[in-house]
């Protein structure tokens, strides 16, 4: 039926369907309210979607199509309630069981009169104009993007993760553009200009997962160990793609079968077809048959680094493993979206290794996952791993570090209690029980539980269902050149006096002998005997091998011995591990930023493993722009630069010389190093063993343009006719107002993200705030911070998952003032008492390091 009709109908509907307080209503709450995915879960099963969709030629005109759902319905005395947010407009007609149905659109969902409904099997057909907001369309390709609960702001359908459903998929599309869903392709039919496909049906898949992608792809085709592997890509460079392709292949190879053998269960879903996409907004998706990336992060130039080498690595891993946790067992309730989040996270850790058996793995777990999860557990906003959520339009915001990377932190601590082949065991036995189906956290617990030599429920209790870190203090006595005590207490920083079981593998060095003694921390303080006797040392790092996790607070001997000999400790993790200690120290206000920066460039030339050596530059650079004041940055500038300069020359390799070299073009002020960059973007000087693709000289241009602003129209508008990949070129006229000179140019571009249709490339969005944000415009961008704010819930209603907190980094980053912070708290004070409480949680977590720098360089 059509609009009149819904709107006549609705109020009948609330007089019938006043019943029990489980029960389906005609007035459901915005969004997927955890009630009403509940009863669902109760009514519905055996559901499957046939689903039918015409793509016009002119991105101008609306996507059509009907969605066919089958499904056994438990009751039918109560309404039955589908979600479909565009609106009444978009709906077009309703037919249940072949006849016209009576319908109502209330507050993003299509209510369906239960007297068109029957107990048993049921067929429901609409008719439909898409919503766009999720559908991502170009002028030349198209692709999807539903998770966590976005599929009802394009399709009619029941958008919660436990109604697994088979999707079948049929697509009318422009002839010449290629097409790839979930299932695999059975017809491909062209009449005249246009290309009408069928995919087969899918085994049970949440509708997060259900995606299809449709444009000018060229698509490659290989096999690997009995699977067909194809990539869609929209590459132009023919030699790019020449010197990656292999390796893509082979890094989905070896990811299938370490899955395998590890879960001792087949992949499920016949074909794996991966998409590169350029700009997408997440790493990767794990679309089930069907991944999307980001092509920028697996289409690497001849100059990536080792980071960036690893990196690719992992995120393939990474979506890989989600066919097992994830795609094949999913989560019922969107609260436990960390569990599949933990598993790919930890299943990569374990396969990056055979593709780089020369890199230093703990050390890479450690700085991949350590800082960045800390940077999160220690502020007023940190959340929990497992979080409470009632409305799965709240889900987006629950995404994070603490997913990524304190959950992995976790996951390793309990296969170390567990062991390796209990919990390898464990998770078998969990794969197999809720195959095709769902499951919760406490369901995996229940499996672990009798494998565990402690209370795996208490133990879950402080570590994964509730926030922060614990503060780790070392209590060292020293008497006759010995140690007499060392212990360590342990306190809870929020005041409830918990305890966070786990293992301190502490380093310990005196003049002659370093040794790790390794104890539990089960209680509040812990006597290390181990250590009574032993030669006073030089430096005790609780956290030495890169295990532990919490913030640690050194003795002062400790402190004063690292902050000048760190480049002496002969193991690498060791010296990661110091290095983040200090990083803490810093932040606590026991050793002052320019001591720490002194001691990064202290250490970058005699640092030797790669890893390291780009976590001191990335961490140099942060000191340098954020807790180094304008005079102490005039001061030391030179310097700076020019061991920059020789530590690129004197790099080995081209991804050692690309890291210095970024650092470099990040941290540039002196009139001699501007001129020589500008030589360099020129190409007037080459840089001997680094060649520089089309990406670096865009950075390389849109940096000089923040600080040459006589000739920055010049040197971009060169720029922008030098670009010859079509996505970078647009790319980069989106960013070029955000860059310019003109503070009014750069407002006009900022105000003009009010309209959702400019935020559309949301990488696009955060890169041009870092640019308006830079700290050299920090005192003139400071005015936006507000009104940037003010933005964000509408960022949250409207952007994909990571958006919200990526608008936060991005528009904070280059601030360090106390009139920003004192803007951020008054935003934070004066919201309303429906603000959503996840985004006040984001904010405090990206704006943490903010307060931090303004209080230091304040002082």
């Amino acid at each position: 039926m059509r609009t009149g009709i819904a709107h006549t109908l609705c109020a009948c509907f609330l007089l019938f369907c006043i019943g029990a307080a489980k029960a389906q209503t005609a007035d459901p709450a915005t969004g997927v309210s955890l009630n009403l995915a509940q009863r669902r879960a109760e009514m519905l099963s055996n559901l499957s979607y046939s689903l039918s969709l015409s793509i016009p030629d002119a991105l101008t005109e609306p996507i059509t199509g009907s969605n066919t759902i089958r499904f056994m319905l438990a009751d039918a005395r109560e309404p039955l309630v589908l979600d479909f947010e565009p609106g009444p407009d978009h709906v077009f007609a309703v037919e249940t069981n072949g006849q016209a149905a009576s319908y109502a659109h209330v507050k993003g969902h299509i209510v369906i009169s239960s007297t068109a409904l029957a107990k048993g099997a049921n067929t429901l057909r609409i008719v439909f104009r898409a919503g766009d907001a999720p559908l991502n369309r170009n002028s030349n390709y198209m692709y999807t993007l539903f998770v966590p609960a976005r599929a009802r702001l394009a399709l009619p359908c029941f958008d919660q993760p436990d109604l697994k459903a088979r999707w079948s998929l049929a697509l009318e599309h422009p002839a010449a553009w290629q097409s790839a869903a979930n299932g695999a392709q059975i017809e491909r039919i062209i009449e005249g200009n246009r290309a009408f496909v069928r995919f087969g049906p899918t085994p049970p898949l949440p509708t997060y997962l259900f995606a299809f992608v449709a444009g000018e792809f060229q698509v490659e085709t290989a096999q690997r160990g009995g699977h067909t592997l194809r990539m869609f890509h929209r590459e132009p460079d023919a030699a790019k793609l020449a010197r990656n392709r292999e390796t893509l292949f082979d890094l989905h190879g070896r990811a299938l079968a370490f899955m395998k053998d590890y879960t001792a269960l087949p992949y499920v879903f016949g074909k794996l077809d991966f998409v590169l996409i350029p700009g997408f907004q997440f790493g990767g998706m794990e679309h089930a048959g069907n991944i999307f990336y980001d092509a920028n992060n697996l289409l690497l130039d001849e100059s990536a680094t080792q980071n960036q080498l690893l990196a690719r690595a992992a995120v393939i891993s990474h979506e890989v493993a989600h066919m097992w946790f994830g795609d094949l067992v999913t989560m019922r309730w969107f609260d436990d979206v960390w569990m599949k989040e933990v598993f790919a996270n930890f299943m990569a850790a374990k396969m990056v290794n055979p593709s780089f058996p020369e890199l230093n793995h703990a050390l890479r777990f450690f700085l991949s996952h350590y800082p960045r999860a800390y940077a999160v557990d220690r502020t007023p906003g940190a959340n929990p791993i497992r979080q409470d959520l009632d409305n799965l339009a709240e889900a987006g915001s629950m995404y994070g570090a603490i997913i990524y990377q304190k959950a992995p932190v976790v996951m390793r601590h309990l296969e170390a209690l567990l062991g390796e082949d209990k919990l390898r065991d464990g998770l078998r036995e969990y794969l197999n029980r809720h195959a095709f189906a769902n499951a919760s956290w406490p369901e995996l617990i229940n499996v672990l539980a009798p494998r565990a030599p402690l209370d795996l429920h208490a133990w879950s209790q402080v570590w994964v269902e509730q926030p922060g870190l614990p503060s780790i203090q070392t209590e060292l006595e020293i008497s006759n050149g010995h140690i007499t005590r060392l212990a360590f207490r342990q306190c809870d920083p929020r005041g409830k006096l918990r305890v966070w079981p786990q293992q301190l593998r502490i380093a310990i060095a005196d003049a002659e002998n370093r040794q790790q003694i390794s104890v539990a921390l089960t209680q509040e303080v812990i006597e290390v005997l181990q250590a009574v006797g032993l030669p006073a040392p030089r430096y005790v790092l609780p956290s030495g091998a890169g295990w532990a996790y919490g913030q640690f607070h050194l003795d002062r001997g400790s402190l004063a011995y690292l902050l000048t000999a760190l480049p002496m400790i002969e193991d690498p993790l060791t010296r990661g591990s110091a290095w983040i200690s200090l990083w803490d120290a810093l932040l606590d206000r026991q050793i002052k930023p320019q001591a720490l920066f002194d001691l990064a460039l202290l250490a970058l030339p005699k640092e030797n493993d790669e890893q390291l050596t780009t976590q001191l530059l990335d961490d140099a650079t942060r000191l340098w722009w954020r807790f180094l004041t304008p005079e102490e940055r005039r001061q030391r500038a030179m310097r700076f630069e020019q061991a920059l300069r020789q530590g690129m020359d004197q790099a080995g390799t081209a991804s050692r010389k690309a890291a210095w070299f970024a650092s470099l073009r990040n941290v540039a002020q002196t009139a001699p190093t501007l001129a020589w960059l500008h030589e360099v973007w020129n190409r007037e000087t080459t840089l001997p063993g680094l060649p520089l693709a089309e990406t670096d000289e865009i950075n390389l241009a849109l940096e000089l343009a923040l600080r040459m602003t006589n000739a920055a129209h010049d040197l971009l508008t060169v720029q922008q006719q030098r670009i010859q990949n079509p996505e970078r070129k647009e790319r980069f006229a989106f960013l070029v107002p955000a860059v310019s000179p003109d503070p009014l140019e750069r407002k006009r571009w900022f105000e003009s993200l009010a309209d959702r249709v400019n935020r559309r490339h949301e990488k696009w969005v955060v890169d041009g705030l870092r640019y308006l944000h830079h700290p050299l415009r920090a005192q003139v961008s400071q005015r936006l911070v507000r009104p940037g704010l003010e933005m964000l819930r509408e960022i949250q209603q409207t952007g994909d998952i990571f958006f919200p907190k990526t608008w936060l980094d991005a528009m904070l980053g280059g601030h360090n003032s106390a009139e920003a912070t004192a803007t951020v708290r008054d935003f934070l004070r004066s919201r309303p008492d429906d603000y959503p409480v996840r985004l006040k949680m984001l904010t405090l977590q990206s704006a943490d390091e903010l307060f931090r720098a303004a209080e230091i360089v304040g002082h």
